[in-house]
């Protein structure tokens, strides 16, 4: 079994990370070709492309121009740790022990636009892409282009290497990002869990900052577990959410959580 995650925006290159062990991104020189053709873009160029203020754009801009391979630990960082959003303030990583970052390793997966994708202990560099966004390199239409079939191929070999006859693929990752993965190409059964939150009216619904950090924690519960099989996710109870039989189907697991009063 193999769950995958969506990366974040935000970024931690400074706090303290308690663990030396790390590996190396296994699209790393697809992600030098993408960098290659970013740098081409100025900063007003990169605003216009994401979506984002001068300042941003600046930042994003420098993040490029300094971008630069081999990566060690003086100049990257384990992706598990940099990246710091709602599903990473839910996963939390940094209290993972030894035994825990060896299970994330073989079992976590993180969609990347630039890294297409990684392991929690793949080394990364600072860098804002996110997988929707239209960039046209090297004759592909975006980057749902430029990935093609990839990562379904990279899932499918980890897959096969784990025991189990039943392959199955937990997708805890945005839209945006699962839709990078071929649906035609992956060799596996898809279980999305989903997350719904009682209103003030009574009815359920997906709260997306609540729905993100539910991810990380599920991700998390399962690391912390070593769940090996989609009958246990329904166990899943952490921080109020309760597994709904009425609402959910075989590949759409729907957790509840009551409003507090």
């Amino acid at each position: 079994m193999l769950t995958v995650v969506s990366p974040a925006k935000s970024l931690d290159f400074e706090s303290r990370v308690r663990t030396r062990k790390f590996s190396q991104p296994r699209f790393l020189d697809d992600a030098a070709r993408l960098v290659e053709h970013m740098k081409t873009f100025d900063p007003n160029d990169l605003s216009e492309l994401m979506d984002i203020n001068p300042d941003l754009a600046e930042l994003n801009w420098q993040r490029y121009a300094s971008w630069e391979a081999p990566f060690n630990l003086c100049n990257a960082r384990q992706a598990v740790f940099a990246f710091r959003g709602d599903v990473y303030l839910g996963l939390r990583a940094e209290q993972f022990g030894t035994a825990e970052l060896n299970f994330a390793q073989k079992h976590l997966r993180i969609l990347s636009g630039l890294y297409g994708i990684l392991r929690p202990l793949d080394l990364i560099q600072p860098y804002r892409l996110e997988m929707g966004r239209q960039v046209s390199v090297d004759g592909h239409s975006g980057l749902y282009d430029f990935w093609g079939t990839r990562l379904a191929d990279s899932l499918n070999e980890d897959l096969a290497a784990q025991p189990q006859k039943r392959k199955l693929l937990v997708n805890l990752a945005s839209n945006e990002y699962f839709q990078s993965i071929s649906s035609a190409a992956l060799k596996a059964q898809v279980v999305t869990p989903v997350f719904k939150d009682q209103t003030n009216r009574g009815d359920y619904r997906v709260l997306s900052f609540m729905a993100k950090r539910a991810r990380g924690e599920m991700a998390a519960w399962i690391i912390r577990n070593r769940v090996n099989a989609p009958h246990t996710l329904k166990k899943f109870n952490e921080t109020g959410y309760r597994y709904s039989a009425a609402e959910s189907t075989a590949e759409r697991l729907v957790f509840l959580r009551k409003r507090l009063s």
